[in-house]
C-alpha cells in the first residue's frame, strides 16, 4: 500500500491497516533502518499527571494538604 506525504508532513494511513488494529489516537514514532515505525499508545493521562507529580517532588500527602487548604473557610 502506498501513502503520500503532504507539503504539511502529514500522512493518511490506509483503511485497511487503520482496520486492521485496534483504535489508536496517538503513535509512538521511531525510526529504524531507515523506515519509520509507528506503535500505537494509549495516553493515560491520569498517569501522566501523577508522573509529572512525582518529577517536581509533589507527593499525595502534598496534593491532600493543599486541597484542605483550599477549602477552608
Amino acid at each position: 500500500m502506498l501513502a503520500k506525504l503532504t507539503s504539511k508532513n502529514q500522512i493518511t494511513l490506509p483503511k485497511a491497516v487503520v482496520s486492521s488494529m485496534d483504535v489508536a489516537e496517538y503513535f509512538d514514532v521511531t525510526v529504524e533502518n531507515g523506515r519509520i515505525i509507528l506503535t500505537p499508545v494509549r495516553i493515560q493521562q491520569a498517569q501522566a499527571v501523577r508522573e509529572k507529580l512525582k518529577k517536581l517532588g509533589i507527593s499525595e500527602q502534598d496534593v491532600d494538604d493543599a486541597i484542605e487548604w483550599a477549602r477552608r473557610e
